[in-house]
């Protein structure tokens, strides 16, 4: 079963320069989760009758949102934090609730779950720092694990974060910069060493210039001057059979690439 992940950017915008349908031809991925999809699904143009679909998508329209493709058909859907977890951790902050921007979709089929997440950006003024440290992180991570209680998990999409200086071309220009934060970084050391694989990373330990994601400025994609902010994990109990992680920087139509995994 192949498994993808693509941060699209704008799913209409991809769809009408083509590369969607070029993507689904190229890959026939299995599973195709979406990040950043900026649609509801009736403004969307797609015909995938292979496909089930499930979109999550922000009340602000034309922002964020996630979605999942499946030819398998789940067993059960979830969308969002639950409100237990999000009370909790008070996802609301100055941009709103975070259970209104579409960030989280789960699928749970036979043998695991398969969950999305398009994870809020600090911004450049890291003005949402200190809600992904203390709100969004926590109650992700939280969120997972919970679900991880009636089986394994596979987790996937925009971190917005890089883990460690190999994860970016620039380390030491972006050591205050959103994405590169020392909390961003700890946030997703908290979430690996609660119980979660990073798939590239395992496979691949030293592979340097593995990114997912370039600015539009400078011609960085071009130069490969990226960060690798998307990312396959797995829980432990599962990372055995999941098999040739990848990164696809070859398909283009948005500033960020596929990633992908294969398991058993």
């Amino acid at each position: 079963m192949k498994l993808f992940s693509w941060n699209v950017n704008g799913i209409r915008a991809v769809i009408n320069k083509g590369e969607f349908q070029k993507f689904i031809d190229t890959y026939d991925p299995d599973i195709l989760c979406l990040q950043e999809t900026k649609a509801n699904r009736d403004q969307v143009e797609l015909d995938l009758p292979a496909y089930h679909e499930f979109f999550n998508s922000a009340e602000r329209k034309g922002y964020a949102g996630t979605a999942i493709l499946s030819k398998t058909e789940p067993l059960n859907v979830h969308y969002n934090i639950p409100d237990d977890i999000a009370g909790k951790y008070e996802l609301e902050d100055g941009y709103g609730p975070g259970n209104s921007e579409g960030r989280v979709t789960a699928l749970e089929f036979d043998n695991f779950w398969v969950v999305t997440v398009y994870t809020p950006n600090s911004k450049r003024d890291l003005s949402r720092l200190e809600y992904r440290e203390a709100h969004w992180d926590n109650a992700f991570r939280e969120y997972i694990k919970q679900l991880e209680t009636k089986k394994p998990v596979l987790v996937c999409g925009d971190f917005n974060a890089a883990h460690k200086e190999i994860d970016l071309a620039r380390p030491k220009d972006n050591e205050k910069s959103a994405g590169f934060t020392k909390e961003e970084r700890q946030g997703f050391d908290d979430l690996l060493t609660s119980g979660y694989v990073d798939t590239f990373r395992a496979e691949y330990p030293d592979k340097t210039e593995a990114y997912t994601w370039w600015t539009a400025w400078g011609g960085a994609r071009a130069r490969n001057v990226g960060w690798r902010i998307d990312y396959w994990l797995a829980s432990k109990e599962i990372a055995d059979k999941v098999s040739n992680p990848q990164i696809h920087p070859e398909q283009m139509g948005s500033d960020h690439c596929p990633v992908s995994i294969e398991i058993s």
